[in-house]
């Protein structure tokens, strides 16, 4: 058991990691946010789909269970356009810098959702994760649309990673990925059709550079299909807050891989070494501490 979770807690590590990848991937990518969002989940689902297919999994679900994965759809298309919309307002670094504050949501939504007390030290790490990522970034005010628009977004990741823990306990991953994936396109399809009935799946809406078919193509099935499943059977393993505080390495990976690609216009400052090992060290007491407790737990059993 034991071994299973530190097998699941790095492997949500390079799901993460690819996470990252997916805030570049959308600076790279030069259509806005909504059409973007809406190729890849459509995109995913498709070849989520195939997975399904080859791996017989049954997607039998009950109306209830539908209209669950129907809300969490809507919540995590909303969640994707507006991370890519920050990164299209602002830039990499000051979204994933605001996305940090997920942890801290979590630790306020997780006691609603699951019915338990609010765990002090919860809230102090995901105070401190928001108080490092602040120190890395000097936030300027020419992004106020951006950091909101990630603000909101962080708020929405943390929902549905709620959500998501309370599915996993009866279905499986793939089921969960394939209908919040594909419900999710048909929302945002339904705002395209009402918002943008002139363009929308004319001839010119699919005429995009090769080089975004390419990412698109690496976004939806990569940093979507895999990562989505993945992401989701982890959590069997995994508390949504270990979730959401790992995810606060998101940005690190996510501005490292930034100033790889992009270059000058990621540029760290020192700064940024300081708050990444805040966050580190925050990552590892938690895990500690959590740990320490089940074993005391245990042993006075």
């Amino acid at each position: 058991m034991q071994n299973d979770k530190l097998k699941a807690y790095l492997h949500f590590h390079l799901i993460v990691f690819i996470w990252g990848f997916t805030a570049v991937l959308g600076a790279l990518i030069t259509i806005d946010a909504v059409p973007l969002v809406w190729f890849r989940m459509g995109l995913a689902s498709i070849f989520i789909f195939v997975y399904i297919k080859i791996r017989g999994v049954s997607l039998a679900v009950s109306r209830k269970t539908l209209v669950g994965f129907a809300i969490a759809g809507l919540v995590i298309a909303v969640h994707w356009l507006t991370f890519f919309g920050a990164i299209k307002e602002s830039n990499v670094s000051i979204t994933l810098a605001m996305m940090s504050t997920g942890a801290f949501f979590t630790a306020l939504l997780e006691p609603i959702f699951y019915k338990r007390k609010v765990i002090w030290y919860e809230l102090l790490f995901g105070a401190i994760v928001v108080g490092a990522l602040y120190v890395i970034f000097e936030v300027e005010t020419a992004y106020q649309t951006g950091i909101l628009l990630a603000l909101f977004s962080a708020f929405l990741s943390a929902v549905f990673t709620l959500i998501n823990g309370k599915f996993i306990e009866n279905h499986h991953p793939t089921k969960i990925s394939f209908y919040e994936l594909l419900i999710g396109s048909l929302c945002v399809t339904a705002y395209l059709v009402i918002a943008r009935p002139d363009t929308f799946f004319s001839a010119q809406f699919f005429v995009l550079p090769t080089m975004d078919w390419v990412y698109i193509g690496i976004l939806a099935s990569v940093c979507t299909a895999y990562a989505f499943i993945a992401a989701v059977a982890v959590m069997k393993h995994l508390s949504p807050y270990t979730i959401m505080l790992t995810i606060n390495l998101e940005p690190v990976y996510g501005i490292l891989l930034a100033f790889i690609v992009l270059g000058d216009a990621e540029q760290m400052s020192k700064e940024f070494y300081y708050g990444a090992l805040v966050i580190l060290a925050v990552v590892i007491a938690n895990g500690v501490l959590k740990n320490s407790k089940k074993f005391k737990a245990v042993k006075e059993a």
